[in-house]
């Protein structure tokens, strides 16, 4: 089979030949349909200490189920989290990290959908957003971004701003504006980072962190809260918080996988129904061959996707 790999940390992605993972125990052997690219995987080629296998979402088909499996068997579609190799023709998910794809869904919207959309989701619960309040999402364009304003949106809140990088009319490769696809997505406006992003708002979801947190804290309104689930880092001060009654809370989509499987499962299931009824559509900015794996890293680290970035071998 084909997969893509690299020798050296921020080193180049090549393709290569390799065996056909076998499954083991409680593992799932998954013919790739679609894979996402994110930005925590980007960023790990450049800055982890040695090289790691590229992971992250991928969808497909079950080719081959491992001993002690017990929810799926062969020619199952689903889509799930993989921790190996999953930049590949085939590669290897375990059973409770794996959810299956709806008739109505194909690979492609499972990938986009799915672990962006739980993200999402999960920074929502964090953040207790209540009906009428209003929320700001930073990297609005982005893969978990764009799901998140039509979340915020589907949840009742008042009031949806997108944030993003660089101008928000700025022409990207697509062909549409950043503004575009924020406005397109049910948000009242969109606002460029450095400028000033109007009223304060309840919450702010931030996928960017670094120097984007201390603005994203002052756009809160009294008694307001960031949800901060980024891999940039950051740091915040403490006084910050106290002049305003302010809350920072941190979210790691990993820790609902592991630690609450019933809540994964919930959140998961309210997904496809906002779906299948409507209310949340993924954007996909383009579909790259597993050769094209390097442009792929190249447009999240540019930041010109509109919505998700995917591979599909």
């Amino acid at each position: 089979m084909r997969r893509v790999r690299y020798e050296s940390v921020g080193g180049p992605l090549f393709v290569e030949e390799a065996p056909v993972p076998e499954p083991g125990p409680g593992e799932l052997l998954v013919r790739c349909a679609a894979v996402g690219v994110t930005l925590p995987m980007v960023r790990k080629v450049t800055e982890a200490a040695e090289p790691v296998p590229l992971g992250g979402e991928i969808a497909g088909e079950v080719v081959a189920a491992g001993e002690g499996v017990t929810r799926f068997r062969a020619g199952d579609r689903v889509t799930g989290l993989c921790f190996g190799h999953g930049y590949a023709e085939f590669a290897l998910l375990h059973e409770a990290m794996t959810t299956p794809i709806p008739d109505e869904a194909d690979a492609v919207t499972a990938v986009a959908l799915v672990r962006s959309g739980l993200v999402a989701l999960g920074a929502l619960e964090a953040a207790r957003l209540a009906p009428g309040e209003s929320v700001l999402v930073t990297a609005a364009a982005s893969g978990v971004g764009h799901l998140a304003l039509q979340l915020a949106r589907a949840r009742g809140a008042g009031r949806v701003l997108g944030a993003v990088s660089g101008p928000a009319e700025a022409q990207v490769p697509a062909g549409r504006t950043k503004a575009d696809l924020v406005r397109s997505l049910g948000a009242d406006d969109c606002v460029r980072y450095g400028d000033s992003w109007g009223e304060p708002v309840d919450c702010v979801l931030d996928a960017v962190g670094g120097d984007l947190l201390t603005p994203a804290l002052a756009a809160l309104a009294p008694h307001g809260r960031l949800v901060a689930y980024s891999s940039g880092g950051g740091t915040i001060r403490a006084y910050d918080l106290l002049v305003g009654g302010k809350s920072v809370i941190g979210f790691q989509m990993a820790l609902i996988a592991r630690g609450r499987p019933d809540l994964y499962e919930q959140w998961r299931q309210e997904l496809w129904r906002l779906f299948a009824e409507g209310a949340v559509k993924p954007v996909v900015h383009r579909e790259f061959a597993l050769e094209d794996a390097a442009a792929a890293h190249e447009v999240i680290t540019s930041r010109a996707n509109l919505g998700k970035v995917l591979l599909c071998p």
